[in-house]
């Protein structure tokens, strides 16, 4: 293969860098492509091997790397995105090597929600190209993707509702998911370049025959007598093969890999062809979408869940300092509730930073990572289930024993003598405790229910 290094600039002012890779011996003006990329840090590394794979069925591609300025797991533009692969266009259509008349726009993933914002744009995007493309919201198409993992692994219980819905919601409302009610209907309605989309039959994040059909629906309603949707057998939803029914993630390019694309681009040359839309049987039956927006309940409001996480730290941290304040004060003895406090201080940490690091495993994977499955359960999720319920009964035995001292305080622990033992209520750093103890156990129940950790 030629390569070639260039920079451009994208949204913003920001310096893109980027390679060319053209083909060995290219007579003439060749079409070209400009590779979009999935979600992520992604660098011009990731696409290398399916550039080559263009380049030599004689297709230039520009790869670059994708920018970090404006763009984090949190925070993304798709017009900002759109505006850096429509100057990488420019930069093709510059090349002496380039037919600037041919010159399109290949997106994957979250490139393909990218490309036709692009397309929309500007004129100088020749067709369009788009592979794992999804039609609905990112929002609806990551939960349908937790849903798909989750029943790969065997999963069962509520785990399967508190990750695709619960997780998904809060992460939307909360503003953790950037993007996530972005309708790509709009922009396919109004495409008029010609268009090639393709998913691989064993594409399990892309709600693939679902966004088939919405695809083509909104090309056909926009007017758009020119896209051709097919499925590749075989290739998971970057079109490289798999190992494990596409639920791995393996660098596996085929020997055929971009055959079709290039097949079609060249048809571009006597004219654009006509519709053509063809979608398995069996991906046709494949389980569809849930909508996961629509109005809050009052208990998803998402300023809750900071509040009852406040709430739980507040109570583990509170506990040890009043105890050192009880030293201090020159306090000895044994407070009567001190033994289910403590289990309940150490089951409540462990359950709320178990929690917050095994959903943000998930999230951060795409549910890639589950963990060993028992009874339906994951381990970890089965564990903090465990823990949960520790919490719930050393709560309970924690204002119990609190309540009978208060209403016998002259009376110690059986078999201690009063010197030997002292109440928790008395002294102001006790009361503070209990009073920290009894408001997180009263919070930590209906957070766990929300969040399944004491459903089955």
């Amino acid at each position: 293969m030629r390569s070639s290094e260039v920079t451009f600039t994208g949204a913003g002012g920001v310096t893109l860098h980027g390679t060319v890779v053209a083909p060995p011996q290219a007579k003439g003006r060749r079409p070209a492509i400009v590779m979009v990329h999935g979600a992520g840090p992604v660098t011009r590394d990731e696409f290398r091997d399916e550039a080559e794979a263009y380049a030599r069925r004689g297709v230039v591609a520009l790869i670059y790397d994708k920018r970090t300025e404006g763009y984090s797991p949190v925070r993304r533009d798709y017009g900002m995105l759109a505006a850096d692969a429509l100057a990488a266009v420019r930069t093709l259509r510059a090349r002496p090597e380039v037919d600037p008349h041919r010159v399109g726009i290949w997106g994957l993933s979250e490139g393909a929600w990218v490309a036709p914002v692009a397309a929309v744009r500007s004129p100088q995007v020749a067709f369009l190209i788009v592979a794992g493309a999804v039609g609905t919201t990112p929002a609806r198409q990551q939960a349908w993707a937790y849903g798909e993992r989750l029943a790969h692994a065997g999963v069962r219980g509520s785990l399967v509702t508190a990750l695709p819905w619960r997780f998904t919601r809060y992460a939307v409302a909360a503003g953790l998911f950037a993007e996530a009610e972005h309708d790509p209907v709009r922009e396919w309605e109004r495409i008029r370049q010609p268009v090639l989309a393709v998913w691989g039959t064993l594409d399990r994040e892309a709600v693939p025959a679902e966004s088939a059909k919405i695809i083509a629906a909104a090309l056909a309603r926009g007017g758009n007598e020119h896209h051709t949707i097919r499925f590749i057998d075989g290739v998971r939803h970057n079109l490289n093969g798999t190992r494990d029914d596409g639920f791995d993630r393996p660098d596996l390019l085929p020997a055929s890999y971009a055959e079709l694309e290039t097949a079609w681009i060249e048809s571009q040359a006597g004219g654009a062809p006509p519709s053509s839309v063809s979608i398995p049987a069996a991906q046709a039956r494949a389980r569809v979408s849930e909508p996961v927006d629509g109005p809050l309940a009052w208990y998803e409001a998402p300023w809750w869940q900071p509040v009852a996480l406040t709430l739980f730290a507040l109570a583990c941290l509170g506990h040890p300092v009043a105890a050192l304040v009880r030293r201090v004060r020159g306090r000895r003895g044994v407070p009567v509730a001190a033994r289910p406090a403590r289990v309940f201080v150490a089951a409540l940490a462990a359950t709320t930073l178990g929690f917050l690091g095994y959903v943000g495993v998930l999230a951060l994977t795409g549910a890639t990572v589950i963990g060993p499955v028992v009874l339906g359960r994951p381990v970890p999720w089965l564990l903090l289930q465990l823990l949960a319920v520790t919490v719930v009964a050393a709560g309970i035995t924690t204002a119990v024993t609190a309540w009978r001292t208060r209403r016998r305080p002259a009376h110690g622990a059986k078999g201690a003598s009063r010197a030997a033992v002292q109440d928790i209520a008395p002294a102001p750093e006790g009361r503070v405790r209990l009073w920290l103890l009894l408001v997180a156990g009263l919070a930590f129940v209906p957070w766990a229910l929300f969040w399944g950790l004491i459903i089955p």
